[in-house]
């Protein structure tokens, strides 16, 4: 009996990631005025009951998708080279911004998802809540990283420059994805924001 109700959670939870997967892929495709519910439980290969049933609500079906893209981009940013061994703080910080940077399509799609969640909150107040939540998780992430190389500086001048270093990179997202700035030009310009900020934390 516990045996089943184990695979049960086990193939409920799929089912949710599969579901949240598939909303992430069309948010990203046609945006959150084009998510519709009938759309999404195909893209999903589920039944539109199922979908209410996990998340009661198109509104339900966003906010934990902005928890999906935001825990699959922690995944892919924290990720390192395995064969370039232990990194210094600031090669770290580097590597962790820079990877928002991908020509892979999972980033693209994440990247794109999260802009679209993130300009549809001025027109869906409902998102603003979960979405203030997850910027303020990512600032943090940037905060405690930036503090990896100035371990002194004190804590909010350093999530004054997470605020900014944060804020740089969705603009620039925005217009990588866009395409009005080149992928090479973007991780430039990131490269050049961290030796300003860090610059600024040893003033």
């Amino acid at each position: 009996m516990i045996q089943t109700t184990l695979e049960g959670d086990h193939v409920a939870t799929d089912r949710r990631s599969a579901i949240l997967e598939a909303a992430a892929r069309v948010i990203a495709r046609r945006g959150v005025r084009g998510l519709r519910m009938e759309e999404l439980a195909t893209e999903a290969g589920v039944s539109t009951a199922l979908l209410y049933y996990h998340f009661k609500d198109r509104a339900g079906i966003l906010r934990h998708t902005l928890e999906f893209i935001s825990e699959r981009a922690d995944r892919y940013t924290s990720e390192g080279d395995a064969g370039d061994g232990p990194a210094d703080a600031r090669t770290e910080l580097e590597r962790s911004l820079l990877l928002e940077f991908q020509d892979a399509p999972e980033v693209r799609e994440n990247s794109t998802a999260w802009g679209e969640l993130r300009a549809s909150a001025i027109f869906e107040p409902e998102l603003r809540g979960d979405l203030a939540r997850a910027t303020l998780a990512w600032i943090h992430d940037v905060a405690d990283l930036l503090s990896g190389v100035r371990p002194t500086a004190p804590a909010p001048t350093l999530t004054a420059s997470a605020e900014r270093l944060t804020g740089l990179l969705e603009g620039l997202s925005t217009r990588w994805l866009s395409g009005a700035l080149p992928l090479t030009h973007a991780r430039e310009l990131v490269r050049e924001a961290i030796s300003v900020e860090i610059e600024r934390l040893d003033r």
